[in-house]
């Protein structure tokens, strides 16, 4: 077994932080269900700003939001683009999901590798 790419959203904008949440960083769930990542699942997000890079857990959000959560807050700023990465484990490759967004974190282009 090995673990291979499952999914990523690629440009996604930070909507708001807090520093003073339990963690975690917040995507708007239509984002997260194309992307095929569930609440509580495990992603790294990387900052394009800054290359700041860190594993967290996912929580469900509004429509638009994606927001940076207890130390998470303190590695990215509003308006900074990130990427999302999430992982599966399998014995070979079998694809992934790449979800492009735009400044509204809407979907502006759904691919796959």
């Amino acid at each position: 077994m090995k673990e291979y790419i499952q999914s990523k959203i690629q440009n996604i904008i930070v909507t708001d932080k807090s520093l003073h949440y339990d963690g975690s960083v917040t995507i708007c769930s239509v984002l997260l269900d194309e992307a095929n990542i569930d609440q509580y699942q495990k992603v790294d997000v990387v900052n394009l700003n800054t290359g700041n890079r860190w594993s967290t857990y996912v929580i469900k959000g509004d429509q638009g939001v994606f927001e940076l959560n207890g130390g998470g807050a303190r590695l990215g700023e509003i308006g900074d683009p990130c990427v999302i990465l999430s992982y599966t484990t399998t014995p070979h490759f079998e694809g992934a999901t790449v979800i492009h967004t735009d400044k509204y974190n809407k979907i502006s282009k759904k691919t796959t590798y």
